[in-house]
């Protein structure tokens, strides 16, 4: 990075910035690992099919992420365009600065910004109709995109656009044509999901120094959300119209002294805002626009601005993400053909977004009581996606993020539980505000994972004392009748089966905390809850079911019915009835020993599906056979032949997963990858282990996909994988060795990884069904250790 392309004020702000965020890594990473692995990222990676990413412009866990939104053709469809852009459209509507990175819901979409050359419109147009609105045409050939930058030609306005990030401000660069005038619209209408009554209220106000500040209040997936913006602009405003398209009202410009017109204001309130800003001088030129965000007020973005970006070195901030960006992706140093490097790297890059920061420079956050707190110690995170994130995207972070990350996490979960109005740790969060999306307290393990681990730099006894009233919070989802039955009767709450089964997880890792902690009450508590799952175990059909009151399983009983109203949460029986990972040598003994179990997972992985049976479950997708990779509650299936002996089953599996679910190409994700989740099975499956039950703190081991991957430890040390032999012809562990030693168990600890070394496969034609097969050499099962 050259000197030339930071001022003074911007190097000295960026590092405290770092520093403060917690951006800045503990330990230096191998020479050129970095920038090996920036080079191999593709932002397009999951823009297409059902990845639903974005290609924008963020820093890692950064709050602003700013991206192009792609026009939809009806609004009704917005589960498809739920990151705001997909590949296969042709259109931008603008670049807005909040996103989701592979959610399966939209919201966001916040602080539309859109430049335009020649007349202005209001309205977006119809996609049909090019010219109708304000929305531009653009092809692909004129898109880049790479970690901290994205660029774009506006073909309808022949506008060059670029966007880069800092971790509260986007800032933009755009190039207008000559001979026609630049403007640049402000659109609060917008999101990346509309409906009748979405924005609650908004503001823009042109403030005496030029500076554009306003905010918006909206009721979608979190109710009642705040978001304030400032913008500031490198040519000075020549002028302004602020439309309210509700009310059919226009302010115009600044008033003149001493006139009163009451269309002529610097500031409008109203539900459906719209502003367009002149630029004289900008016609033929460059100019930079940088807008921060904050969670508090308009004054806390403004000082998010100066903090942040008080020049307007577009460069220079370019530089600073992709500085960031190198140093968090040489975590991991690979050496693989370019198309595995591609992928390993950009499913790495996806797991570096959320959680979010969510907190002003000056430690100021909202909470989920909607009030405005301080960070005292630590810095705080919204976007939980925790039902899909503490299966593997938690896990890796403890291994590729310094342990200060963890901490942050499980402070900023801790705190929303301080706030909550409900007394619980949250469920799914985005912008500090509960969504109550989803099943399970899955915050509970991902701070017992993050305990287990040496990760405490948190009140653990508040950790614990907050695991355990969610754990016991009666009106949520059925827990009053499951800590009264031991399980949730169908004919009282919807999906009850899973919703047993992901308690009865949730309830383990509480027990192995407070058993780690010397909490040994709770502990025998919870470690009986954790048993709960075998009410739900039918031994006539081998299925998970739901039970009534009365304690029959629910008739008539179809294991291929999913959706709504069924006894399970984005799946069937076929794909819930393996969700014991605390347990499977217990799932096994219920089933009547271990091949009985193997032929069960033989069932899954091979039934003939007719893949139309889900057209109405937009989640379930990825489909081998009743196995779904689109969607978590599959995740571990595969990997559960290494506990009943046959591991060599397992690294079949998980061949054809990774060959038909993953391609380096826009559709290349087989289902959305929900906050990075998608992504994180993908990097810790090439590795060749994964957490099948965090907690454990152990990485059941799969088979490798690199030829060799070596882990640039936050704590300086380095733990590398070689294949030695891998190649399309040798897919199976013929033996392994852990610092030179033989290897001959399923499964790696935690501390073994964090203490570096190596871990050295020979692979072969054949499987080697004498490897890790005898009972001692099998992961962790409750119930045989």
């Amino acid at each position: 990075m050259s000197r030339r392309a930071r001022s003074h004020s911007l190097r000295l702000a960026g590092a405290a910035l770092a520093l403060a965020s917690g951006l800045v890594a503990a330990a230096t990473p191998a020479s050129g690992a970095g920038a090996r692995a920036y080079a191999s990222v593709d932002p397009f990676i999951g823009t297409g099919g059902e990845g639903h990413t974005f290609p924008g412009a963020t820093v890692p866990f950064g709050m602003v992420q700013l991206s192009p939104d792609t026009q939809i053709k009806s609004r009704k469809e917005g589960y498809g365009w739920a990151a705001g852009y997909r590949y296969d459209d042709h259109t931008i509507v603008g670049f807005s600065h909040t996103h989701f990175s592979g959610t399966g819901h939209s919201d966001l979409g916040d602080v539309l910004v859109m430049p335009i050359a020649g007349d202005v419109k209001l309205e977006r147009g119809d996609v049909a109709q090019p010219g109708s609105g304000y929305t531009s045409r653009f092809d692909h050939k004129d898109e880049r995109a790479e970690p901290g930058y994205y660029a774009v030609t506006l073909q309808d306005y022949d506008i060059r656009a670029e966007l880069t990030a800092s971790p509260r401000v986007g800032v933009h660069r755009y190039t207008f044509p000559k001979g026609k005038p630049a403007h640049v619209l402000v659109d609060l209408r917008t999101s990346m999901y509309d409906y009748p009554g979405k924005v609650q209220w908004s503001r823009l106000r042109m403030r005496p120094d030029g500076t554009l500040t306003g905010f918006r209040e909206t009721r979608g997936w979190a109710p009642g959300r705040q978001l304030y913006f400032a913008m500031r602009f490198s040519k000075p405003v020549s002028g302004h119209q602020f439309h309210d398209t509700e009310e059919n009202v226009v302010y115009k410009g600044f008033p003149p002294p001493g006139e009163k017109d009451p269309r002529q204001r610097a500031q409008i309130e109203g539900r459906q805002l719209v502003g367009a800003l002149d630029f004289d001088s900008a016609a033929g030129d460059t100019m930079v626009v940088k807008v921060a965000i904050s969670p508090v007020s308009e004054e806390g973005a403004i000082a998010n601005l100066d903090a942040e970006v008080p020049g307007f070195d577009f460069d220079a901030v370019r530089a600073d993400a992709k500085a960031q960006w190198t140093q968090a992706l040489a975590a991991l140093d690979v050496e693989a053909p370019e198309p595995m490097r591609r992928s390993v790297y950009t499913a790495l890059y996806h797991t570096l977004m959320g959680p979010s920061l969510f907190m002003d420079a000056d430690g100021r956050y909202r909470g989920p009581d909607n009030a405005v707190h301080q960070a005292k110690g630590f810095t705080n995170y919204s976007t939980f996606s925790l039902w899909d994130t503490y299966r593997a995207l938690h896990p890796l972070l403890t291994i590729v993020q310094p342990e200060q990350r963890t901490n942050d996490f499980v402070n900023s979960l801790l705190a929303s539980r301080r706030h909550s109005p409900y007394g619980v740790l949250p469920v799914w969060s985005f912008h500090g505000l509960e969504t109550w999306c989803m099943i399970g307290y899955h915050a509970v393990p991902v701070i017992a994972d993050a305990y287990m681990k040496g990760i405490r730099g948190y009140d653990a006894n508040e950790a614990l004392d907050a695991m355990v009233a969610s754990a016991s919070y009666g009106p949520y989802d059925g827990m009053a009748q499951y800590m009264q039955l031991g399980y949730v009767p169908i004919d009282e709450e919807g999906e009850a089966a899973s919703k047993t089964l992901e308690y009865a997880f949730d309830d383990w890792t509480i027990s192995r905390m407070a058993d780690a902690m010397g909490r040994r009450e709770v502990a025998s508590q919870f470690a009986k809850r954790a048993g709960n799952w075998k009410h739900a175990f039918d031994p006539s059909t081998g299925f998970m079911r739901a039970r009534k009151r009365d304690g029959a399983f629910r008739e008539p009983f179809d294991p291929t019915a999913s959706g709504y109203g069924t006894d399970y949460t984005e799946g069937n029986a076929w794909q819930y009835s393996w969700y014991v990972p605390q347990d499977v040598a217990g799932l096994a003994a219920a089933h009547g020993g271990d091949e009985k179990l193997l032929a069960r997972l033989d069932a899954v992985f091979d039934a003939k599906v007719d893949p139309k049976i889900f057209e109405h479950m937009e989640d379930i997708t990825g489909l081998i056979g009743w196995y779904a990779h689109g969607n978590e509650p599959s995740h571990h299936v595969a990997y559960l032949y290494a506990y009943a002996g046959q591991p060599w089953r397992t690294q079949a599996r998980l061949g054809h997963i990774m060959q038909t679910q993953y391609a380096p190409r826009p559709d290349g994700l087989a289902g959305n990858d929900d906050l990075g989740q998608m992504s994180a099975w993908y990097v810790f499956t090439a590795l060749g282990f994964y957490p099948v039950a965090p907690g454990s703190n152990e990485y059941v081991i799969g088979r490798p996909f690199l030829p060799r991957a070596t882990l640039n430890l936050p704590n300086g040390k380095r733990f590398t994988v070689v294949a030695e032999g891998l190649d399309d012809a040798h897919p199976y562990i013929g033996n392994a060795t852990l610092n030179g030693k033989p290897l001959e168990r399923a499964f790696l600890g935690h501390e073994e990884i964090m203490a570096g070394g190596e871990l050295r496969f020979t692979m072969q034609a054949q499987p080697n069904k004498i490897w890790a097969t005898d009972s001692k050499q099998r992961p962790y099962s409750m119930s045989t250790r």
